[in-house]
């Protein structure tokens, strides 16, 4: 089983949004969305998850124009980013099959230029790099003017979490250049006005959510926490339960749990 966590670039348009989650609805296993960002994570799971992630894909393209898009977070297209990850035992391979079959698919129907990572190449690399020395794998050479472009993943999974700390931003980046680490990856955005630390923690069952607050919490006051998307059950697993329910996070914010759900319905 493969999931599939697409990154749209719309976070405000709430009947935007309920299209989107409509056209890929038989394989939602959550939609997060923040208004500051301007971006939404639709996280999709189940047989058909590429099916899935093309027709969401579709959908954004009839609804939304990067030419019009205002948000703190960096993106290069309207369908920004589209990891496939491997689920419950399958290969990585798997995933690099559905990644190259998605980014050649998005370049022919919608000529959105498709640059891949994973193995080759991160996803801060590709951000980088794209159209300054690192050509697309799929697609035209140049962005489309109203899509952008597509970087197209596989790799293994990862929690996104964000953290409204208090201090000003200089704390803030601070505070991220020291959590930075090979497990966890950190930006620093204001969002409103308030200081934010977003990171990608990549090595989950070493490093999860409880973890990060824990490392976070030491450095400075965190005023709000936010789970973006799901995370891995093991994540979880032995950590602890204080921590956690500090966060707001417990089982029904797990794949497994939602995929069950998913299964029942």
């Amino acid at each position: 089983m493969l999931e599939c966590v697409v990154n749209i670039s719309e976070g405000r348009d709430e009947v935007a949004l309920e299209r989107l989650a409509v056209a890929c609805s038989g394989s939602l296993l959550d939609l997060h969305f923040d208004g500051y960002h301007n971006r939404s994570v639709f996280t999709l799971c189940g047989d058909g998850v590429e099916e899935g992630a093309r027709q969401l894909s579709l959908a954004a393209s009839r609804l939304l124009d990067l030419r019009r898009h205002h948000g703190v977070h960096p993106r290069l297209g309207v369908v920004d980013v589209v990891p496939f990850v491997p689920l419950f035992g399958a290969a990585i391979e798997e995933a690099v099959a559905a990644r190259d079959r998605f980014a050649a698919w998005i370049a022919a129907e919608l000529s959105v230029p498709a640059f891949l990572y994973g193995r080759e190449m991160s996803l801060p690399e590709v951000r980088r790099t794209a159209f300054r020395g690192l050509s697309p794998a799929f697609g035209p050479d140049h962005p489309n003017p109203r899509l952008g472009a597509a970087c197209v993943g596989a790799r293994p999974l990862l929690v996104a979490l964000n953290f409204v700390v208090a201090g000003d931003l200089d704390a803030a980046r601070a505070v991220s250049r020291r959590l930075r680490s090979p497990a966890i990856r950190t930006l620093t955005f204001d969002v409103g006005g308030r200081s934010q630390v977003s990171m990608n923690l990549v090595e989950p069952e070493r490093v999860g959510p409880a973890e990060a607050y824990e490392l976070a919490a030491g450095l400075i006051e965190i005023e709000e926490v936010e789970l973006v998307g799901l995370v891995p059950a093991s994540s979880l697993s032995g950590r602890s339960a204080r921590v956690l329910e500090q966060m707001g996070i417990d089982r029904t914010r797990t794949i497994e749990y939602r995929v069950a759900e998913l299964e029942v319905g």
